[in-house]
């Protein structure tokens, strides 16, 4: 269904001052002219109408700019900083710390203690009871979900949808992705997870199709796009029950035979479902949902670059590593999830350190993208940063990391898209661990190019290599965040998070000295290293296994 886009008067009025502007600097120029225009009877006619020719075409060039070449002048580029809005390269904002950070010694001990893997804590995967198996004799109808979101709000969803059909005895048809909005992906889900796989992997407990047969083939997106269709479901509510779906849902399957369910994103309750649902939802999750085997090769070879310290990157190196058999403990890595986009720093309504033409372009790509419904611009700076709702930045993180007793040595992997800021944002960071890596510096343009251009391909090989790393930590809570966290305590590995209040309030505090900066860190993240915490009701089961995926030996 196509809407109509209403221009936003924000727009309008930047674009009219812009052009009230533009015409005062036209008509100056045009009376600086006329005030010169005794001297200019002297010059040679020919000279002066050149001349003038030449300032005409120059004003007019400088007027129809900002048509030509919008991206100069707006902030509204998803991708990067625009060139005259906020091309100030953002400096320091502790640099007291960041002395002392890049001095910092760190005690053998400290290292041993920062590096040594998870120890059990009495619990492992749980195994499915037998009421979750069997196929049901008859198949209540087709069920059909398009899911928006990026990588991983889609994955949570794909687990609910297993479990909505399991709920209806229904067959499901493979996930449809909707085009990322954000990053206008439309990587399917057959470009990401291995299908056959999938399939296998619930063949016991759910039946899943590649498509609809030939007499549901009018059942597509575009069929449910242009009217009000009698098999789309469009009212299921966030976190609805099982009940709401057999009283909901179930009718329509039985009428029509299919149901198209959209929008679907968190559309299923994490309380007051059977224990085999919570269980098939670990399956899908956890077992049933492998990428596909170019990203997993490119992933593997990631990770044993990463392994293999002190080498040189080149094409030649590459290969050679590739055809090399690493031994996977030969080195140790961390993964570093820098979510620092445009769009989070926008949402965040925190100062980031840019100065004020950062500030303005952040604040009006907050009002044309989601009109004034950004809770946190209610608040100041220092309000949000206290209660731990600033992300943090590159160069935060990095201190983080230092004070937590990671040495300039560390081997450090860069799971994110393209920073907010760029390169000049990454600089501390980059002095703190010189030795940091991600997608591109660590491949060949023609290993890229494989998965380059698709943010979902991309997040699912930062996906994989985290997943794989020694120790995981996020700069700001999020949907990766939350799955790597849930994943990574399903398979007992280090996880650090973040205390962001603590953080918070330490980075506001401008006259604190590093010693006492590195001993506040130390301290506050003693328990949270990746120890296992029990979900809470209304909690995500994909961020807390525990104690739905988990039991204790």
């Amino acid at each position: 269904m196509t809407y109509p886009i209403s221009p936003s008067p924000f727009t309008l009025s930047g674009a009219r001052a812009s052009g009230r502007r533009v015409g005062a600097s036209l008509s100056e120029w045009i009376l600086g002219r006329k005030r010169r225009g005794r001297g200019a009877m002297m010059k040679p006619f020919g000279y002066q109408n050149h001349s003038q020719r030449g300032g005409a075409y120059a004003a007019l060039l400088v007027l129809f700019l900002p048509f030509f070449w919008p991206a100069l002048f707006s902030p509204l580029g998803r991708a990067s900083p625009s060139v005259f809005s906020e091309w100030n390269a953002p400096k320091p904002r502790h640099v007291s710390l960041l002395k002392g950070a890049l001095q910092r010694e760190i005690p053998e001990d400290q290292k041993t203690e920062l590096w040594a893997p998870l120890s059990s804590q009495g619990w492992k995967p749980c195994k499915p009871s037998a009421s979750i198996n069997g196929l049901p004799e008859k198949s209540s109808g087709y069920i059909q979900v398009f899911l928006d979101g990026g990588l991983n709000q889609q994955r949570m969803g794909i687990c609910d949808a297993v479990a909505v059909a399991k709920i209806l005895n229904a067959t499901l048809v493979i996930p449809h992705l909707e085009v990322n909005p954000v990053w206008q992906d439309s990587s399917s889900f057959e470009e990401i997870y291995d299908v056959d796989h999938f399939i296998n992997a619930l063949k016991d407990e759910v039946s899943v199709v590649r498509e609809l047969p030939s007499e549901f083939s009018w059942s597509t997106r575009e069929y449910y796009a242009v009217a009000i269709r009698a098999t789309r479901i469009k009212t299921a509510p966030v976190h609805a029950s099982a009940k709401w779906y057999l009283d909901n849902v179930l009718p329509v399957l039985q009428s029509y035979g299919i149901a198209a369910i959209a929008p679907f994103s968190h559309r299923l309750s994490f309380d007051n479902l059977p224990g085999e649902i919570q269980m098939l939802r670990c399956k899908v999750n956890f077992q049933a949902l492998t990428f596909v085997a170019h990203i997993n090769n490119l992933g593997d070879a990631l990770v044993k670059r990463l392994r293999n310290p002190g080498r040189v990157h080149s094409d030649e190196y590459i290969h050679e590593v590739v055809d090399e058999n690493v031994s996977q403990g030969f080195g140790k890595y961390v993964s570093l999830h820098l979510r620092f986009d445009k769009d989070m720093a926008a949402h965040s309504a925190c100062d980031f350190g840019g100065g004020k033409a950062e500030r303005l372009a952040l604040a009006k790509y907050r009002q044309v993208i989601w009109q004034g419904r950004v809770m946190n611009s209610q608040f100041t700076d220092e309000e949000l940063r206290s209660q731990g709702r600033c992300p943090l930045t590159p160069e935060e993180i990095g201190l983080l990391l230092a004070a937590l007793g990671f040495d300039s040595k560390t081997r450090l992997y860069l799971a994110s898209h393209k920073v907010y800021g760029g390169e000049a944002r990454i600089s501390s960071l980059r002095k703190l661990f010189p030795l940091m890596e991600d997608k591109k510096s660590l491949t060949s343009p023609q290993e890229l190019a494989l998965v380059e251009g698709k943010a979902s391909l991309l997040a699912a090989v930062d996906y994989y290599v985290s997943m794989h790393s020694n120790i995981f930590i996020s700069a700001s809570p999020g949907n990766m965040h939350n799955a790597l966290v849930g994943h990574r305590t399903y398979e007992n590995s280090k996880t650090i998070r973040p205390n962001m209040a603590l953080l918070g309030q330490l980075f506001l505090n401008k006259s604190m000295e590093w010693s006492e900066f590195q001993q506040e860190v130390y301290g506050g993240h003693v328990n949270r290293h990746g120890q296992i915490r029990l979900r809470k009701p209304k909690q995500s089961i994909y961020t807390y296994p525990a104690p739905d995926c988990l039991c204790q030996v």
